[in-house]
């Protein structure tokens, strides 16, 4: 019988990878998608469109993290082997314009599933989708798993709750879960509200002619990027193992803003300074510092590395949006 998995978040960037990794490996998988999402979720539209798929290996539920009723008949619907909690307002900056709904779905929403898999007679193995902002302003570098909790943001606070959470109800309620403590991952299908995906959606348009600036904030802005099809092996590989337990999942090398510039830019045959504007409003008055993960424990118990580096990264977005902006020219002309 093929082991069925649950995903919440399965629209994301990560649940899309994370979907595809899963029905390779001859996973049913169910995923949970918010009552206000679309009906073809575009980052998962080329599985819907396969029949052979879409009904027969991917199945979607609506509800939202805080119906609990809702989950609950999900799950004992399902029944799944693994539970997979990937959603949850990620945006970090954001977090502070609406704070009470970034804890309301982040930390309570947590809870609210952990609470329904703990009723269970047979709970299935659950990985939550922590964060490198737990750590926050870290006391040393690189960070690991035993690096102590010091958010700095509302979603820091918000995943170091539902983190602390998770490992609470590994141990006192003998549940198998475990958090992945993800750095940032990126990829074509990142969202365009974020740094990474701003950059190289810019450096496109304006190699096309369709925008002269871009306005970013601090370019010295530094964080540990790696891509996020890597990042999602890795949480599956922690559901196989014997014993429960947390992982840093992150690439151990730091990049700046600015580097993400010179390589995007430079693959648009642009100078960036030519075409970045400051916009002061982007500055983050307490943006986490110091944020270098140790992937060692991962490395070596899960037996995980990184396939794509951090030029390849950039790359890879840059040329992805690169197309889509020819498509839509095509579609204009």
């Amino acid at each position: 019988m093929s082991p069925t998995a649950i995903i919440t978040g399965i629209t994301g960037q990560d649940g899309s990878y994370l979907t595809e990794l899963l029905v390779s490996k001859g996973y049913v998988v169910h995923g949970i998608v918010r009552q206000t999402g679309v009906l073809t979720p575009p980052r998962l539209a080329h599985l819907i469109r396969e029949p052979e798929i879409y009904g027969s290996q991917l199945f979607l539920h609506y509800a939202d993290l805080n119906d609990a009723m809702a989950i609950r008949r999900i799950v004992h619907q399902v029944a799944p082997d693994e539970f997979y909690h990937l959603a949850g307002q990620s945006h970090v900056g954001l977090s502070f314009e609406i704070p009470e709904s970034t804890c309301e779905l982040t930390a309570m929403g947590t809870l609210r599933i952990l609470e329904i898999l703990r009723e269970l007679e047979n709970p299935p193995r659950m990985l939550h989708a922590s964060s490198r902002e737990i750590f926050g302003t870290p006391p040393y570098i690189p960070q690991t798993e035993n690096t102590p909790f010091d958010p700095s943001t509302p979603y820091g606070c918000a995943k170091s709750f539902a983190t602390q959470l998770v490992k609470t109800y590994r141990d006192a309620q003998g549940l198998f879960c475990c958090n992945a403590i993800c750095y940032n991952h990126e990829s074509p299908r990142r969202g365009e509200n974020f740094v990474t995906r701003k950059i190289t959606i810019a450096a496109a348009r304006i190699a096309a002619g369709l925008q002269e600036k871009v306005g970013l904030g601090d370019l010295a802005a530094a964080r540990d990027w790696g891509f996020a099809g890597d990042y999602v092996e890795a949480m599956w590989r922690m559901l196989q193992q014997e014993t429960p337990s947390d992982f840093v999942l992150a690439t151990g090398e730091s990049h700046s803003v600015t580097d993400w510039l010179d390589i995007a830019f430079s693959r648009a045959g642009l100078r960036w300074e030519d075409h970045v504007e400051t916009d002061n409003s982007m500055f983050r008055s307490t943006d986490p510092c110091m944020l270098l993960g140790n992937p060692q424990k991962a490395e070596s118990e899960l037996d995980w590395k990184r396939t794509v580096g951090f030029e390849e990264l950039v790359d890879l977005m840059f040329d992805a949006d690169q197309e889509r902006v020819c498509q839509e020219l095509e579609k204009t002309s």
